[in-house]
């Protein structure tokens, strides 16, 4: 049986506007069908390849790297002199220096002898320990310090004598007291001396408040425990 025929009624156009309607629905979606695959094409070309999740490891790992050289980085925008100094300052390290550690009387510096643990190039601060602390410590044992640069001056080398100051009689020094590891303002009596072919290592000294039957000892101090006396010490 052949399908009846749709015949439209005279003066409906129901079917002509249904026609219509298809046709330009068919437009709309062909057209919908090219804007997405362009968006596609341009979304590819934006977008970085390989998955979120490694993209977002990549970037962090480079953020994590930019921080391990950001210290490098700023060193070496430092001046050759400052470059230098903490690089001076870094080959301290388990040296014995001379310290400066404010009392509880803030018109007093103490200085004593400490080894270096360590020295942030940062922070430009030493990390120190005071091996020998005073019986009046009340820890009544080591000590560690953070110490600023200011704060510590090296001792002479004991096996480079080129490079000693050359203190003459009358000169202020910091010295270390003979049989302590604390140091004190001294005056010095006779400089270091070449005995023919060699080199007394030793400065003959008065320290200030050394006092003994009204008159201040003589005493004799190598010259590796002998440092400049820093300007505006209080002691």
């Amino acid at each position: 049986m052949n399908a009846p025929e749709v015949v439209e009624k005279p003066g409906d156009t129901s079917l002509a506007k249904l026609k219509s309607l298809y046709t330009q629905a068919k437009d709309l979606s062909e057209s919908e069908v090219s804007v997405s695959g362009t968006l596609l094409i341009q979304l590819d070309a934006l977008l970085p390849s390989g998955p979120p999740g490694q993209q977002r490891r990549r970037i962090e790992g480079n953020d994590q790297k930019r921080k391990r050289i950001k210290a490098d980085s700023d060193i070496s925008r430092l001046s050759p002199v400052v470059r230098s100094q903490l690089e001076a300052c870094a080959s301290l390290k388990g040296e014995q220096v001379a310290a400066r550690v404010t009392g509880d009387n803030a018109e007093k510096d103490e200085w004593f002898v400490v080894k270096v643990i360590h020295f942030d190039r940062e922070t430009k601060e030493f990390e120190v320990l005071d091996e020998e602390p005073g019986d009046d410590e009340d820890s009544g044992g080591q000590r560690k310090y953070k110490l600023p640069m200011s704060c510590i001056i090296p001792f002479p080398k004991r096996n480079d004598l080129s490079g000693v100051p050359d203190f003459p009689p009358g000169r202020h020094v910091l010295a270390v007291y003979p049989g302590t590891t604390a140091l004190y303002k001294a005056t010095v009596v006779s400089p270091l001396r070449k005995l023919l072919l060699f080199w007394l290592d030793s400065y003959l000294l008065e320290f200030d408040d050394d006092e003994e039957d009204g008159a201040l000892p003589q005493r004799t101090v190598p010259f590796h425990k002998v440092v400049p006396l820093p300007e505006g010490h209080r002691q």
